[in-house]
């Protein structure tokens, strides 16, 4: 079982859907003893973190991923999941967040150009490719050609390079995957991504870590 963590962050119907397309059991749930038990858990979520965090303590759901990550048992970060993983953010004045993987999440320049010197939105919205810098299981199959769909205005910075598994370029470079140990975050939405993100998800749901 899959256990899809609920702490009132939004988007946990599409990462069902697309668990449950792909033949695997998953439970959307604040349980603590139901995501102790599971055997995998993905921590997706949109919205602001300090708001996350503040549900996520209340719900004791805080300790709930550190010690699912303390397990050994494979993790999956999803966009504002991605980014509560981190030390701090920049976020509602600064909150401080997981502390899984050290380092910051500051928010995009609201002057940042393209390559052509044209203004660039923000929030990053839309789809995009990642470079990727590491091999991984999870991102078996995925190639250069291969977009995501991304839809944030902060973005996480951390302070070991070899924690950055793979890079999207929008303005500035950021990590657009993460890896450490037994978890893996994207900062993109696999679950909206059509095949190259259910790829990702159905090798999340055969990692084994090492």
């Amino acid at each position: 079982m899959i256990a899809i963590i609920d702490y009132d962050a939004g988007n946990l119907t599409s990462v069902a859907r697309a668990i449950t397309f792909l033949g695997y059991e998953c439970v959307v749930t604040n349980d603590v003893e139901k995501i102790k038990n599971a055997k995998r858990v993905i921590f997706p979520g949109v919205g602001a973190a300090g708001s996350a965090m503040a549900s996520l303590k209340r719900l004791k759901l805080d300790v709930a991923i550190k010690d699912a990550f303390g397990s050994g048992k494979p993790v999956l970060g999803i966009c504002l999941g991605t980014q509560i993983i981190m030390g701090h953010s920049d976020e509602d004045r600064g909150t401080s967040c997981l502390g899984i993987i050290e380092g910051n999440v500051p928010e995009f320049s609201t002057d940042m150009k393209a390559e052509d010197k044209s203004p660039l939105k923000i929030p990053h919205m839309g789809w995009n490719s990642i470079r990727i810098k590491q091999e991984h299981p999870v991102l078996k199959g995925i190639g250069s050609q291969d977009e995501f769909y991304f839809v944030h205005s902060f973005y996480p910075c951390p302070d070991k390079v070899e924690h950055v598994i793979g890079e999207t370029q929008y303005g500035i470079t950021f990590a657009s995957v993460m890896g450490f140990k037994n978890i893996i975050a994207t900062q993109f939405h696999p679950e909206k991504s059509g095949r190259p993100g259910l790829a990702l998800l159905k090798n999340f749901c055969e990692w084994t870590p090492c």
